[in-house]
């Protein structure tokens, strides 16, 4: 968006464009993600989501100490009054997620791999899906509403699908990436096409200096206007540099590819049991979602893999595949489950886009958005001071 503002952009990473959690993430457009994690009863079940085998909760216990000052916070905004207030802040940033893709990938290569239509959460059983009524209000009241299918009705819909799953609630208007890596290359392939700047290098420090700010990065210093951190779960490092708390956490999350599986289903489904999602993608099958608590640098957990091939061979019995992958990569979660979005308070030079949790691909347009409108002093009639840089300090 700043490229399009007729902006000089250089775009600076220490991997390569289309890596990372870019390459990694589920690929769904969760137009209905208006929940937030932590919900009320969220005390009581976390317990048995960590403990029992098939749990989508995983923690190491040697991190539990440096994790327990960013847990206690996440945990107290599970508050009703205070859940329906995060919900309606990320309601701004998801609800229009595919007309804000579509517009993102409007002109360049990258729309190729841009899908439209339905989202299925997928059930046990009826009652399984009205426990899960606090979650369902939530998301209507920001005017996301579905249909049920009953178990005959799934079946039509997808036949390879197992008899585990008796209930789902369908909505439209959601779309999933078809390639989350290559999606991300292609929108890089246009920006440097149309005059950006790609540099491959590791950012150390962000100096802010009238009129604008001092990057240092392993390959030297570059001297910019302004700066936008939008790095992920790193970016607590660099926000504590120029005086900012992130109240950050690396959630963990994982995936499994699966090439030339012998069912995919029509659509994305959230396994609501597994708390994982599985999507169709370019000639394989994706079982992606989780949480681990174990810090940024410890390496991959093999459970978490483990889990995702028992639900998809419990989704369609019998699945079979050509070959297997597996990722782990990293969320950038705040306590209140919300992006830090917009300017410094210590300088203009410096704008944060991070902190987006589970919801970093979906989010993503609507917050460039935000943030070139912010470069380019464009005012907007949205409340954004639920996103404020400075609310943690």
């Amino acid at each position: 968006w700043l490229r399009r503002d007729g902006h000089c952009v250089i775009l600076m990473d220490r991997q390569p464009p289309g890596d990372g959690t870019s390459y990694g993430n589920g690929g769904v457009l969760a137009s209905c993600a208006v929940v937030p994690v932590p919900v009320p009863g969220i005390l009581r079940k976390a317990p048995a989501m960590w403990l029992k085998k098939d749990g989508p909760l995983f923690l190491r216990m040697s991190y539990l100490p440096r994790l327990i000052p960013w847990l206690i916070p996440f945990l107290g905004n599970a508050r009703a009054d205070r859940v329906r207030e995060i919900s309606q802040a990320l309601a701004y940033l998801l609800t229009d997620t595919v007309e804000q893709h579509e517009a993102l990938v409007r002109g360049t290569p990258a729309q190729r791999w841009l899908s439209t239509g339905d989202y299925l959460y997928l059930y046990h059983r009826r009652a399984d899906f009205e426990a899960d009524r606090f979650g369902w209000d939530l998301r209507a009241a920001q005017g996301i509403r579905g249909e049920g299918l009953e178990r005959t009705q799934l079946k039509d819909f997808d036949p390879d699908l197992s008899d585990r799953y008796g209930f789902a609630y369908r909505m439209d208007n959601h779309g999933h990436i078809t390639d989350p890596g290559r999606y991300v290359k292609d929108l890089v392939s246009w920006f440097e096409g149309q005059g950006g700047t790609f540099m491959q290098s590791e950012v150390h420090d962000i100096v802010p200096q009238a009129p604008g700010a001092r990057v240092v990065h392993e390959s030297g210093e570059l001297v910019v206007d302004r700066v936008v951190v939008a790095t992920g779960p790193w970016s607590a490092k660099l926000a504590e540099r120029l005086g900012h708390k992130a109240r950050l956490e690396a959630e963990r999350g994982y995936h499994v590819e699966y090439q030339q599986p012998s069912s995919m289903p029509p659509c994305p489904y959230m396994l609501a049991d597994a708390k994982m999602v599985v999507t169709p993608m370019d000639g394989r099958v994706r079982g992606a979602g989780l949480v681990e608590f174990a810090g940024l640098e410890a390496p991959a957990s093999p459970a978490p893999a483990k889990l995702i091939d028992r639900a998809l061979a419990r989704l369609y019995p019998g699945f079979r595949y050509q070959n297997r992958t597996e990722w782990m990569g990293l969320r950038p979660s705040t306590v209140d489950s919300l992006p830090l979005l917009g300017p410094s308070p210590s300088s203009d030079a410096i704008c944060f886009a991070f902190g987006h949790q589970h919801i970093g691909l979906t989010a993503g347009p609507k917050s460039g958005r935000i943030i070139a409108d912010f470069v380019a002093g464009r005012t907007t009639n949205v409340d954004l001071s639920p996103y404020a840089v400075g609310r943690f300090d």
